[in-house]
């Protein structure tokens, strides 16, 4: 169907979920679905842009095209597409925000309490067969602090709610109505500008924050050097919100206890990196938001945004640029519980 425009795609979809967009996205567009070494050339022929280019693309030359009118990330961060050019174009962009949320807590919990039972240490313990016991830590008793408390971090504290003695968090948005009562999962939310106080109480903290400029190396030693002797990090935002030196000195020092990384900057992470060779790290390879409900239900958000596209309609998950994720009253929030 040439003469329709055109939805290009670009992130791994099965053959039954491309008929699948095909299906709801007809007689309206044509779908193509580009690889990541055809996306350079594909994207300039979209007119709605659905996925997550992995290598570069032009957006400088895509925008001056004019052709493209919709971004839908298959992604929650956007710094894949949020170049200056796009920030400027009045190409609306929008999101995955919040909709990997109970894989990214469930992340959470995983490092966390692989953490607090000293699994790394009986993990090497079994591969050498042996039998004895060690000391453990525990959730009971202590304060946890979510920096960020957009779709990721209200899932979190949903998670933990029922065994954390408190939950503090911070959030750009802090006076923003919460979905469920905040009594429920929360004891305070306090204002972004206030992280130092969040940290002073917190036995463990979880980050959650996006990539943006004012998040670059937010945690560094004057913030590590705040959290309580013997406390707990986990990142599942984004690596470049801790200053990653910096936490190797606290790592070394004894000051934090055990961290958990689902992210890094770089990543991969060098193997020559220090954070390899402690006992009390443990590392995944950037998989919080993996699962294998990940794809369909980014599918059904698209499915859900067209027809709003179509009708201009505000978009689920409305992204704004200058920000680099969605506003509150612009998150799609679906209930997962």
């Amino acid at each position: 169907m040439p003469d329709l425009p055109n939805i290009v795609t670009c992130f791994p979809l099965t053959q039954p979920q491309i008929e699948a967009i095909r299906g709801f996205s007809s007689p309206n567009f044509n779908v193509i679905q580009a690889s990541m070494e055809s996306i350079g050339k594909d994207i300039m022929e979209a007119t709605v842009f659905f996925g997550h280019a992995k290598t570069p693309v032009d957006w400088a030359a895509v925008v001056a095209q004019g052709k493209l009118k919709w971004i839908q990330s298959s992604a929650a961060g956007l710094d894949h597409c949020l170049t200056p050019e796009v920030i400027a174009s009045e190409i609306p962009v929008s999101g995955c925000s919040a909709l990997f949320a109970p894989q990214v807590a469930e992340t959470s919990m995983a490092l966390l309490m692989g953490l607090l039972r000293s699994l790394p240490v009986f993990f090497e313990a079994k591969s050498n067969k042996d039998y004895t016991r060690r000391y453990t830590d525990e959730l009971f008793g202590k304060t946890v602090g979510i920096i960020g408390y957009g779709g990721n971090g209200q899932q979190i504290a949903r998670t933990l709610a029922p065994m954390a003695n408190r939950i503090i968090a911070t959030d750009k948005f802090h006076d923003t109505t919460d979905p469920l009562p905040v009594e429920q999962r929360v004891a305070e939310i306090l204002p972004a500008a206030q992280l130092d106080q969040l940290l002073q109480q917190s036995d463990i903290v979880i980050v959650t924050l996006p990539l943006s400029e004012e998040n670059e190396q937010l945690l560094s030693d004057e913030q590590f050097s705040m959290m309580p002797a013997g406390s707990y990090l986990i990142n599942v935002g984004r690596g470049s919100v801790v200053d990653q030196e910096a936490l190797i000195r606290h790592i070394e020092s004894g000051h934090l206890k055990g961290v958990g990384i689902d992210v890094a900057d770089p990543e991969p992470i060098p193997v020559d990196c220090k954070l390899w060779d402690f006992s009390n790290v443990i590392i995944t390879p950037h998989i919080g938001a993996q699962s294998e409900h990940r794809v369909p239900r980014t599918i059904d958000l698209f499915e859900k945004n067209l027809p709003r596209f179509l009708d201009g309609e505000t978009l689920l998950n409305l992204v704004d640029k200058r920000l680099g994720y969605p506003r509150p009253e612009h998150r799609y929030m679906p209930q997962f519980v």
